[in-house]
């Protein structure tokens, strides 16, 4: 049965890993889908996109962060790309973040966190720019080796979380998720499950910016092979700004050994909140309707989860229609709109199609909040 227009929605979007930037921030209306094509915008870098950032109401101005190429900036929706990194001493990007209340702040995490294979560039830490990225500072956190997602408060600029892999070289203490209350002047580490754990995913409830969420990640990587998951991964949950964190276990969850995760909290709905874990066989995609109290498998597709050092990222924001946009471990050479297809997932509509690589899986659905 066809949603109800007048209820509200949500739209995820999952960064994917590719060197295309969408310039056009608006989506196609359903009519137009079968249309729809991506094309190449920039910025030419030579190596691959692994951050983009924008600013919610501006259609014109976006961040992409290189994975050995540093940040690039683009006003005219994607067009034109200059290079606004260029001076630093790193040049790999991980993670970049635009303060909500304060456009002209931008925080770029260094060291790319994908961990796609042994030769990935390192960072040397956390920068912040205050005039909408013209300079840059260090901000510390040097040898956190990746730092994979950058979380600000929606309200206040100065209090922002950095979600640190860590270098996945070996046992580490400068890994897990670092808050700072002032600015970046200081930096205090409040979650860290082990020195061998690193954190993969960070979400925080912009309706009740006391509670995150993060997803953790036991990784190791040397020249001749990656050991992804054990027991130190997992999801974990604060309700007090960050200070105290408590693993959620059971109640639906898979259980360990497990991989790398992540997590995000429905814009619109707090009591809803998505993770997308790397199993063997407990499945992919998990949903939870009470703010992560009990949760339930929607999705089992191996492709979700095949290769989770390219993958495994999600993020939402608002727009007429909840999409899960899922990158996978399978590539293919149509283009989007060549394939589609559709089915029922409970109240959910499961959306697949093909990309060159990789092959967005949309997850649709109404959502009205309580």
């Amino acid at each position: 049965m066809a949603p109800n227009r007048s209820r509200k929605y949500y739209f995820a979007l999952i960064l994917v890993l590719t060197c295309a930037v969408p310039g056009n921030a608006q989506q196609p209306d359903d009519e137009e889908e079968s249309q729809f094509r991506f094309r190449f915008v920039g910025p030419k870098v030579g190596n691959r996109i692994a951050a983009v950032a924008g600013i919610p109401g501006d259609p014109s101005t976006y961040y992409a962060g290189a994975a050995s190429g540093g940040v690039w900036k683009s006003i005219d929706g994607g067009n034109r790309w200059t290079p606004v990194f260029d001076k630093q001493p790193a040049a790999a990007i991980g993670s970049l973040a635009v303060s909500p209340s304060d456009p002209s702040v931008v925080w770029a995490g260094t060291g790319e966190a994908w961990v796609i294979r042994d030769s990935d560039v390192m960072g040397n830490g956390i920068y912040k720019s205050t005039d909408a990225g013209k300079t840059w500072t260090n901000m510390g956190l040097q040898e956190t080796g990746r730092i994979g997602r950058i979380v600000v408060h929606p309200t206040n600029p100065d209090i922002a979380f950095a979600c640190a892999l860590g270098r996945v070289t070996g046992p580490q203490q400068e890994r897990g998720v670092f808050r700072t209350i002032d600015g970046g002047q200081h930096w205090e580490r409040v979650l860290f499950p082990g020195e061998n754990v690193g954190c993969s995913g960070l979400s925080m409830d912009p309706h009740n910016t006391r509670t995150l969420f993060a997803g953790m990640w036991q990784v190791e990587m040397h020249t001749w092979g990656e050991f992804s998951g054990g027991p130190g991964s997992g999801v974990y949950v604060s309700h007090d700004g960050g200070t105290k964190w408590t693993r959620i276990e059971e109640h639906g969850l898979p259980h360990a050994p497990v991989g790398k995760i992540d997590v995000a909290v429905a814009p619109t709905n707090s009591r809803r909140v998505f993770a997308l874990i790397q199993t063997k066989d407990q499945g992919s995609v998990w949903r939870s309707d009470d703010a992560g109290t009990h949760w339930k498998a929607i999705n089992f597709q191996r492709a979700l989860i095949g290769r989770a050092g390219y993958y495994i990222r999600i993020a939402f924001r608002r727009e007429p229609t909840m999409k899960f946009t899922l990158p996978t471990a399978r590539s293919t050479n149509r283009s989007m709109a060549d394939r589609i297809s559709r089915k029922s997932a409970g109240e959910e509509t499961l959306t697949i199609s093909g990309w060159i690589p990789p092959i967005p899986i949309v997850l649709q659905s109404p959502m009205t909040p309580e």
